[in-house]
């Protein structure tokens, strides 16, 4: 690490309780800005199928794949460097070249336009979370790391909430053009002030440490995966949000298709529903893992999957029953529950590596989360929707979706085998 980055670092035993919550609440309030500028094309996509001509398989890839493919692709060799480097500046580099992206998105004139700018919000968005991770963890003892981790990906909901129902209202006035303009220029402003105002964390290796330090990219991977508890926790977690990014994802033209919602509605009510209950769900789900987990790290893993098996019977409700009262709160109950996962898997995978193996560690679990999750939810459900058309008309949307929900019990399966061999794994890294 170069002078400057040094000069840069604070001790953490030396900071106040204070400062360290106020860089948790900075790197929430990116986190925002992340889930605002990659969701915003969830709310606007009917409207831009309809301005551009496009299919619900166009749709999947532009709010899915062609973001997740560079996402992860380029999020391993960044965390990576990140692990070695400063994470702040990375963070606040990533925070612009995403939100300023996102601008972009509202220039394009077609879909390979549009794909080209969304490819550039996954390219900026690479480096955030991991190295984000990295730094909650330095700041955060073990005992609190899974609160805190939830508390940051609180912003995913937030984020959504925003972006679903600032970008719904201004599509129904404006148009879907200017609500990209005016959700990503803010996220340029702010990263400066982040860049000034946040100090990274100085890292304090041990001599193991240091000696894993030198791994390879390959190494570490086969380092990750040899522990049983993460192989099954990354692939519950990548089958998880299959379903919650499919169910995210054409959550509007769920509502629009079958209810006959508008626009307004659509953005208010996911927006609040979304965001609410996602935000409640991933704060229980870090508090009840570090509470109950003290004793019994399996707990970090059953809680996800006793909570996704809860929000199952919700779901069903949600795309079958015809009141839309009744639907909104299955669908608030069911965000709630699938939302629990996210704190406790990070932290629990930031326990089984060394402290400089932790921003690539979130990259890997992320690129299994984020590729299969993100990539092949929303696009399969795009898939199957159009294949269904023909014959079931505006009602292959719901049966798409339920489709997925097969997936979801995959991954509950998979969350209790990963719990257990924590200990086992912990034991190891001890």
């Amino acid at each position: 690490m170069n002078a400057e980055n040094k000069t840069s670092e604070v001790e953490v035993s030396s900071v106040s309780s204070l400062y360290k919550n106020y860089v948790l609440l900075m790197l929430t309030i990116v986190y925002v800005f992340n889930f605002i500028d990659r969701q915003i094309l969830v709310v606007l996509q009917e409207s831009i199928k309809k301005d551009l001509g496009l299919s619900d398989t166009q749709l999947g890839l532009l709010s899915g794949l062609s973001f997740a493919i560079f996402y992860v692709l380029l999020g391993i060799p960044i965390a990576r460097f990140a692990d070695k480097s400063n994470r702040k500046n990375i963070v606040a580099g990533s925070l612009a070249v995403w939100s300023a992206m996102t601008a972009v998105c509202g220039l394009a004139q077609n879909f390979f336009h549009l794909l080209l700018a969304r490819i550039g919000v996954g390219v900026g968005e690479a480096g955030c979370s991991p190295a984000a991770h990295a730094m909650i963890s330095d700041y955060f003892s073990a005992k609190k790391r899974a609160t805190a981790l939830s508390i940051y990906s609180m912003g995913i909901y937030v984020g959504i909430l925003f972006g679903f129902s600032l970008g719904g209202w201004l599509d129904s006035i404006y148009g879907w053009r200017v609500a990209f303009f005016f959700l990503g220029v803010p996220g340029v402003i702010f990263a400066i002030f982040f860049f000034f105002s946040v100090k990274e964390p100085k890292r304090e290796y041990s001599i193991v440490e240091k000696d894993k330090s030198s791994m390879s990219i390959f190494q570490v991977f086969i380092y990750l995966f040899s522990k049983k508890s993460f192989l099954y926790l990354s692939a519950a977690v990548g089958l998880h949000t299959f379903t919650t990014y499919a169910l995210g994802n054409w959550l509007p033209s769920f509502l629009a298709r079958i209810h006959g919602l508008s626009k307004t509605e659509i953005g208010l009510y996911a927006g609040l529903i979304i965001g609410i209950a996602g935000a409640l769900g991933t704060l229980v789900g870090g508090y009840l893992a570090d509470r109950l987990g003290r004793n019994d790290k399996s707990w970090y893993m059953k809680i996800s999957a006793y909570s996704g098996l809860l929000a199952i019977p919700f779901l069903l409700v949600y795309y079958f029953h015809s009141s839309v009262s009744l639907i909104l709160i299955c669908l608030f109950i069911a965000y709630a529950c699938i939302s629990t996962f996210l704190g406790p898997s990070i932290a629990i995978t930031h326990s089984l590596v060394p402290q400089n193996m932790r921003a690539f560690s979130s990259a890997i679990l992320f690129l299994v989360l984020n590729f299969i999750g993100l990539g092949l939810g929303p696009l399969t459900v795009g898939i199957i929707s159009d294949y269904l058309q023909p014959s079931l008309e505006e009602q292959s949307i719901r049966w798409a979706l339920v489709s997925t929900l097969s997936v979801s019990i995959i991954a509950i399966v998979l969350f209790f085998k990963s719990g257990k061999h924590i200990q086992e794994d912990l034991r190891e890294q001890k």
